[in-house]
């Protein structure tokens, strides 16, 4: 048991243990006690899940690149393929993050050029991304329905999934470029968990809602918000105009399937406190929006 847990130097020891012990030969087996079990207090959202997703995407992201490796304990161990395929889907989180912002990115960067990257909503071939879109969409929310979840959870989800990916997965690869590159040992960041006293938010209006501080890690999702919103403003601009214009229909639901995303950002814009975005990330978040639309405009012109 010496070589188990911590002192592994991973932040994300328990899915390391599960490697080591199941690349030694050992079965798993499926828990589901009733009632539930094993379940506990975790941050609601805001800088605690933040902190939380960078460790475990860093974490679970540096364990490919050392001798612990899925990869590794299949060819040279008694990982099986399917095992080692599970644990390749959530160790990869991390390298997602620089897909969903390109992805984030794209249709601003359509509309601020006068360009396009989907099909015109009067063409057929319209109807192939359209329906990736919707079937993806209806299979998971019918997932959350035949869980006997709300249909306020999948939406929650789906922000979250996208916003954590922008933001806490794209830190957490920035992480482990520095201890790869032994800059710097990536710290294991603790968490505060919510615990509630009574009397605490009595009208239950705060409940789960996004908070803010002024940590980098909101730097990303806000300057993603920002251009997104400068760019509908482009378009409507040439909308009104007269302008011929290349961009169509999707690439503006594109846009407010961004916005939607980001509504926890885009309401901080313009809240106080600990719920709004400090005025530094705003400063820094626009300053790199009006970098990134000149910089749209300038390669246009190449």
């Amino acid at each position: 048991m010496s070589q188990l847990g911590w002192l592994y130097g991973s932040a994300t020891e328990d899915v390391l243990t599960g490697l080591f012990i199941q690349g030694k030969g050992w079965r798993s087996a499926y828990c589901t006690p009733d009632p539930p079990a094993f379940l506990g207090c975790a941050p609601s959202g805001g800088p605690a899940i933040m902190i939380q997703q960078k460790r475990w995407a860093t974490g679970l992201f540096e364990i490919i690149f050392f001798s612990q490796s899925p990869i590794i304990g299949t060819l040279f161990g008694k990982l099986q393929l399917r095992q080692c395929m599970a644990y390749l889907y959530i160790q990869l989180w991390a390298l997602r993050s620089i897909f969903e912002v390109c992805y984030a990115i794209l249709p601003a960067y359509c509309l601020i050029t006068n360009s396009s990257f989907l099909p015109k909503a009067n063409e057929p071939s319209m109807v192939i991304p359209a329906s990736i879109f919707i079937v993806y969409n209806l299979y998971g929310l019918s997932e959350y329905v035949r869980a006997n979840e709300p249909i306020k959870a999948w939406l929650n989800n789906q922000r979250m999934w996208r916003v954590n990916a922008m933001t806490a997965w794209l830190f957490g690869i920035l992480s482990l470029q520095q201890k790869l590159l032994e800059i710097s040992e990536i710290a294991f960041e603790v968490t505060k968990k919510d615990q509630r006293n009574e009397g605490d938010d009595t009208n239950n209006s705060n409940i789960g809602r996004f908070t803010f501080d002024d940590s980098p890690i909101f730097v990303p999702g806000t300057t993603i918000l920002l251009l997104n919103l400068s760019s509908l403003f482009i378009g409507i601009l040439d909308f009104k105009q007269g302008r011929d214009f290349e961009w169509g229909l999707g690439e503006v639901i594109c846009i407010m399937w961004v916005l939607f995303i980001f509504w926890p950002f885009l309401k901080g814009l313009f809240a106080k406190g600990k719920y709004g975005i400090p005025a530094t990330t705003i400063l820094k978040s626009g300053a790199l929006a009006l970098l990134l639309v000149h910089l749209f405009k300038f390669t246009n012109k190449l």
